[in-house]
């Protein structure tokens, strides 16, 4: 009896480690999804801590984008010299497009249609932890 507890217990163990691993697929902004006037500081702060591998599901309708902005000054000023375009229009729409959070680093994401960044709060950064096995 005592060997069937034990097994049961080391299954739940490796359940729960093996869903604790398991990289997350996230819509940016939920069902609000990638657009002007949504306070991504604020959803971000409620959807992290993000994870190395997780996915960000960015969607959206023209004429917003994604950059990825390459340092935090860029970020606060808003300044896209230097940014790289991940995706258009087009990517944005229907399920949308994805970023891998593949690296223990800064990611500063923002779109830069007219005022999207400065005013329409469409920026945030992640900063995906390691999981640990």
């Amino acid at each position: 009896m005592a060997g069937l507890r034990y097994a049961g217990i080391m299954l739940l163990v490796i359940a729960t480690t093996m869903a604790i691993t398991e990289a997350r697929t996230i819509v940016v902004g939920g069902s609000e999804n990638w657009r002007f006037g949504y306070n991504y500081t604020d959803w971000t702060l409620k959807n992290s801590p993000f994870y190395i591998n997780d996915k960000l599901v960015f969607k959206f309708d023209a004429p917003h984008n994604v950059y990825l902005l390459p340092n935090l000054y860029s970020y606060i000023k808003c300044d896209f010299r230097g940014a790289k375009l991940l995706a258009g229009a087009p990517a944005g729409s229907g399920e949308g497009f994805e970023v891998v959070l593949n690296q223990w680093r800064l990611y500063y994401f923002a779109s830069s249609n007219d005022k999207d960044c400065s005013d329409g709060l469409m920026k945030f950064f992640a900063m995906p932890l390691p999981r640990w096995q």
